[in-house]
């Protein structure tokens, strides 16, 4: 388990505070999405979860490893994954078999183990044919898979996602969005996802909305992204379907609220309509 306790946080002595008290738990294999406007905190608070940051006030433990014991930073930054909001940061190998074995290789695994594990997290994302490409001849896509293979291949209990779908195309976001939720799901990592748009978390177990350095609010997916008005104080979108099925709401349309996904929206508008069709079970007016 990961827990932030009334973190504080300033990059410049005497400078404005990026984190403000700010706490956060994430259990193991927990997914937990991370939604705020610019400016935040959101990419200073994940940085503090694997000791790229430390508090000034407050305290950040992961599986009871403090984040300030210089003796614990090698283990945490193992169970703890980062990936960036821009890939280019994060690749650093010669050829993308290079790059995803570095953190592994750093570890000081035997070669067997070490060639295991970058196979696997190859094949894992879906680029085994790309082992021998040179990354800067990758689509932006590409090498995001590349830098979450990395990850995988240190094998961490925690991978913290910072946008994962910047600069992506959306049939590339299609893909790092279900290869996220597939670690979550079938290899039981816990993932901390900052998410910029609402809709890429409406999977996840737990949302957490952050505002001026600190949690706002926390909750299911379905209680805090419907609330519409509270994301809208804050320069959020919601969801589109919680739009869709608002808007119609507000237009006298008698639609259930509560709806995550288009689907979700769908199925409430049909149900409506057979409810109102002749000899549906409503009066016709």
């Amino acid at each position: 388990m990961i827990v932030v306790d009334r973190v504080t946080f300033a990059y410049e002595t005497g400078g404005a505070p990026a984190l403000r008290g700010a706490s956060l738990t994430i259990r193991e294999g927990e997914y937990v999405g991370l939604i705020g406007a610019n400016g935040c905190g959101k990419t200073t608070l994940i940085r503090q979860l694997n000791a790229l940051l430390l508090p000034a006030e407050g305290s950040v433990t992961v599986d009871g490893l403090d984040t300030r014991d210089r003796a614990a930073v090698a283990e945490i930054r193992r169970r703890v994954g980062m990936s960036f909001q821009n890939p280019e940061h994060q690749i650093v190998g010669m050829t993308v078999e290079e790059d995803v074995a570095f953190g592994p290789g750093n570890m000081g695994l035997p070669t067997p183990e070490l060639r295991r594990r970058v196979d696997e997290a190859l094949a894992a994302v879906g680029i085994a044919a790309l082992a021998g490409r040179l990354p800067h001849t990758l689509s932006g896509g590409e090498k995001r898979l590349v830098t979450i293979a990395g990850v995988i291949a240190t094998d961490p209990r925690y991978i913290a996602f910072d946008e994962p779908s910047a600069y992506l195309d959306p049939a590339a976001r299609r893909r790092v969005l279900a290869l996220i939720r597939s670690l979550n799901r079938e290899r039981g990592i816990g993932i901390v996802h900052v998410a910029h748009d609402a809709r890429e978390i409406v999977h996840a177990d737990r949302v957490a909305v952050m505002e001026a350095g600190a949690i706002r609010c926390e909750g299911s997916p379905r209680d805090v992204l419907t609330d519409r008005e509270m994301l809208r104080g804050l320069g959020l979108d919601a969801p589109p379907a919680v739009e869709i099925i608002e808007r119609l709401r507000e237009a006298g349309v008698g639609v259930k609220g509560g709806a995550l996904t288009l689907k979700e929206a769908a199925a409430e508008v049909a149900a409506h309509i057979r409810s109102v069709a002749p000899g549906g079970g409503a009066e016709e007016r």
